[in-house]
């Protein structure tokens, strides 16, 4: 459906053996290992997000600002404002989530995972939306392969599934909240 030009493609390991001097860390610690690795990329799958997402709200306001209706730039009417408005607004809140949890992990503080699920799911969910508003703005021509905010639509929907589904994100968010609640912090 989407990442058209990415060489992404299956990788089986049978019967693989590594040898004792190449192991990091120590024998079956392996998934532990995975799974601290899992915050830099959910970052990574935000940051993702939130440069599709800008690339198609520039388009789209750019495309509104060339068109013209009843006589007038699409950008002159107020619910386009409006739309634009909103738009910015999920960028702007998607972009400083994921730079929050960033630094948290630079820092090596105990909220990283949790932030790095909140920054996951927040900004793949809103990016998805921007790009879906970027490509109603464009009207018929949004969805063609002519413009690239259909590529982008398509490309950005994964994000969503990828380090860990949105809703594996909620859990993770939720387990967090309840927690730090039954500890008192």
């Amino acid at each position: 459906m989407g990442w058209n030009m990415s060489p992404t493609r299956m990788v089986f390991f049978e019967d693989c053996v590594v040898p004792k001097k190449n192991l990091i860390g120590q024998k079956g610690e392996g998934f532990k290992f995975a799974m601290k690795a899992l915050d830099g990329g959910r970052i990574n799958i935000a940051s993702t997000s939130l440069g599709g997402a800008a690339l198609a709200y520039d388009q789209a306001l750019n495309y509104l600002q060339d068109r013209k209706q009843f006589g007038k730039a699409l950008t002159d009417f107020q619910h386009l404002q409006f739309k634009l408005s909103e738009m910015a607004v999920k960028l702007t809140t998607s972009r400083l989530l994921t730079r929050s949890a960033a630094r948290l992990i630079d820092d090596g503080n105990d909220l990283k995972s949790i932030y790095s699920a909140m920054a996951k799911y927040h900004t793949t969910e809103k990016c998805m939306e921007v790009a879906d508003d970027a490509l109603q703005l464009h009207g018929g021509y949004g969805y063609l392969k002519d413009y690239d905010v259909e590529r982008i639509f398509r490309d950005l929907r994964v994000n969503r599934i990828l380090e860990g589904t949105n809703e594996i994100m909620k859990m993770i968010i939720s387990r967090s909240i309840i927690k730090s609640n039954k500890e008192g912090k």
